[in-house]
């Protein structure tokens, strides 16, 4: 092997968006000249420790297009998982395998591309590194449509969600608005402690539409008298109201409005599903009008087809300042993303230490939503509206999407 030059390593973890394949390109794209091999870990951390890795170097090499195509391709190209590491002061021996397998490969950087919990494992080796002596550099890159990270201004794959919630919300408008009859139409939206995505759904709203008409996020606590009443006057001035609602709203006692029992994830997170089944059921019991509930579930994910070229372009920008801060010598950080204008919207890429963003929740401002709580108000729309801006290029084979073949993650070992 030669170990003149050393090589880097990257994995993805957590929930699939469309822009972390992006980001994945962006760590490619920068380590060129930089390191020698970028390795790629599959299924995230149990790649390293299942030693099954790919050769993305070689992989990109081989097809011209490749790279490009990675960026238009949804979900995770290396696969993901919800490993969480213990305690090495309870157990180091996933530690000691990990870090002897960078030594075993020459690793000179690890890059991370996750969310919250992907971010705890970060913070996790960051510190296992330090206690070593270990000289590997390891860095965070933002990903989640939850858009909860800490003082990054938000995250990649947030404003491609944002946007298919946004169209999606759209196009109910337009399917319900066609009947003369008194409607009511409810759609969940992913988030369980923070509203982010399910604000988004206020862009969708033009001159000729108000949908949706009302807007709840567990940032405020949810009363059902409130709701009903909310509904009742609309549909004194409306005959089809269309509401969105974030799967994560509760009650003032924290009571999640679910249809069913919540079950609990390995890194404790409640597993939620049928707030808006809840409700079609409340206002079945409760108003004479007709009522449906439609969960977008994982589909809000990883619509590439409406991706947004803004999210996809500081996706790519995000794997690439973490090269770059890597090289500088920066270690258990996040790459961060930091607004300096609204009109015209720039930013500005930093780092910030893991250790402030490992976690931790970013909720909405209260300030952003209104005073009653069934809303959201002119300030988180400004913020919203330049992220889901311009359309990408997507090749297309047969009629559909030609994306990355990953049969690596489909075929066993």
């Amino acid at each position: 092997m030669n170990t003149s030059i050393q090589n880097c390593m990257v994995a993805q973890s957590g929930g699939p968006t469309v822009a972390i394949n992006a980001s994945l390109a962006g760590v490619i794209k920068g380590a060129a000249g930089c390191y020698g091999t970028v390795y790629g870990s599959v299924n995230g951390i149990l790649g390293i420790l299942n030693e099954h890795y790919l050769n993305l170097s070689e992989i990109m090499e081989a097809d011209d297009n490749a790279l490009e195509r990675l960026i238009h391709t949804p979900a995770m190209y290396l696969g993901s998982c919800r490993f969480k590491l213990p305690d090495f002061m309870d157990d180091d021996s996933s530690y000691n395998y990990i870090f002897k397998q960078f030594e075993k490969l020459n690793i000179g950087a690890f890059f991370y591309i996750g969310g919250n919990d992907s971010m705890d494992t970060v913070l996790k080796l960051s510190e296992y590194a330090e206690r070593i002596g270990s000289n590997v550099r390891i860095i965070g890159i933002p990903k989640t449509i939850d858009n909860d990270l800490m003082v990054t201004d938000h995250t990649p794959g947030f404003g491609s969600a944002a946007k298919y919630i946004a169209s999606s919300l759209l196009e109910i408008a337009h399917d319900t608005f066609i009947y003369a009859v008194k409607s009511v139409t409810i759609v969940e939206i992913m988030g369980r402690d923070a509203g982010w995505l399910t604000a988004a759904s206020a862009l969708a709203r033009n001159e000729y539409s108000d949908a949706p008409h009302l807007i709840y996020l567990p940032e405020c606590n949810f009363d059902k008298d409130e709701f009903l009443t909310d509904v009742r006057a609309l549909l004194e001035e409306h005959n089809n109201i269309i509401i969105a609602v974030s799967e994560g709203i509760h009650d003032a006692e924290g009571n999640y409005i679910c249809a069913g029992e919540s079950k609990e994830d390995t890194f404790g997170h409640s597993q939620l599903s049928g707030a808006g089944k809840a409700l079609e059921y409340l206002i079945k019991d409760n108003i004479n009008v007709k009522v449906r509930s439609v969960e977008v579930n994982v589909l809000q994910r990883c619509a590439a087809h409406l991706s947004s070229a803004t999210d996809l372009n500081e996706a790519v920008a995000s794997g690439e300042h973490a090269v770059a801060f890597a090289k500088q010598g920066i270690t258990a950080s996040m790459v961060t993303m930091n607004r300096t204008s609204n009109a015209p919207y720039t930013i500005e890429y930093g780092y910030a230490e893991i250790k402030n963003i490992a976690n931790e929740a970013k909720s909405v401002p209260r300030a952003w939503i209104n005073e009653r709580g069934n809303d959201v108000t002119e300030e988180m729309v400004a913020y919203l509206l330049p992220l889901i801006q311009g359309e990408t290029s997507i090749s297309y084979e047969n009629g559909l999407p030609n994306y990355m073949n990953v049969s690596h993650l489909t075929n066993k070992r």
